[in-house]
């Protein structure tokens, strides 16, 4: 399970940073150790910057080696120099004060600008070089992945949406991954919260005055694109008993399903999505080998 962090990136709050530290604590004690975040995501990286320095002082710099972070890049299409690439991965390096990321996410607006190639030469250069351990990328399609690959481009992993609502990725995409020994980490998989039984069968459909983050807004337009409102309450109402049966909640049991597709590691999982009963039947990753400038 990866914590999502895209909570703090606006649209879903205040940010206070000594309460956001305090909650990365307890997630990490709660077995929680992998982190998903992005360079848009507000102070998402400078918060991993942070977390190290009290986790150590707290928990003991003998335990920095559970903590993992995935980061993303997400720029402009444009020219994707050597200069260019090598300055925008200074910047995650530098706000989250380490020596090489442990993964970086790479994301492209245009497919028709094929200058993306250009940028993941680069950084697969970068990633020999040691600034990087694994590169990834974030939203690309099935059709991009051959072309990347058939650039002989070694990526580890996709992330894209991928839910009991959103099933895109088990078209074509999945099959292809693991013919490649590509994975897909998943993000979207509790519908930033609805897929819980706080919208159980029987409560009215939700107004945008009810719809008050980003998250919501964004999966509540998913669920209409999918079926509608009177659909998701049945998929509900179905996924209660079995949540019932294994002491878990909808969100676990919605979790579970994915993380049981085999092209699928780990699901990033938004505030909220949790529950104690949650590392019974998830699974939990802390291999990070990251080295953290104290």
């Amino acid at each position: 399970m990866l914590n999502g962090m895209w909570q703090v990136s606006g649209a879903h709050g205040r940010i206070d940073p000594e309460r956001a530290i305090e909650a990365m604590l307890r997630y990490h004690d709660a077995g929680f150790t992998t982190w998903d975040l992005a360079d848009h995501y507000g102070p998402a990286e400078d918060l991993i910057g942070r977390f190290p320095r009290r986790f150590a002082e707290e928990r003991g710099a003998k335990r920095l080696g559970e903590i993992q972070a995935f980061t993303k890049w997400v720029p402009y299409p444009g020219p994707m120099t050597r200069r260019i690439v090598e300055d925008a991965v200074a910047v995650p390096l530098r706000r989250m004060q380490v020596d090489c990321l442990d993964l970086l996410q790479f994301h492209w607006w245009d497919y028709g600008d094929r200058r993306y190639l250009d940028a993941l030469k680069h950084l697969a250069d970068l990633r020999e070089e040691g600034k990087i351990r694994h590169l990834a990328l974030t939203n690309f399609d099935t059709e991009r992945l051959g072309i990347i690959t058939g650039a002989r481009i070694e990526i580890v992993s996709n992330q894209v949406q991928y839910s009991l609502v959103d099933r895109r990725p088990a078209v074509k995409m999945a099959a292809f991954c693991e013919e490649q020994g590509i994975t897909l980490l998943t993000y979207g998989t509790v519908l930033g919260g609805l897929l819980s039984e706080t919208w159980i069968i029987g409560r009215p459909e939700p107004g945008r005055a009810d719809l008050t983050t980003a998250s919501l807004q964004k999966y509540k337009n998913m669920i209409d694109a999918w079926g509608g409102w009177p659909l998701f309450q049945a998929l509900l109402a179905a996924l209660k008993p079995i949540a019932n049966k294994h002491g878990a909640s909808i969100a676990n049991i919605g979790t579970r399903y994915i993380l049981d597709q085999s092209a699928v590691p780990g699901s990033s999982s938004a505030r909220g999505s949790a529950s104690p009963n949650t590392s019974r039947i998830m699974r939990a990753s802390s291999t990070s080998r990251s080295t953290w400038r104290m």
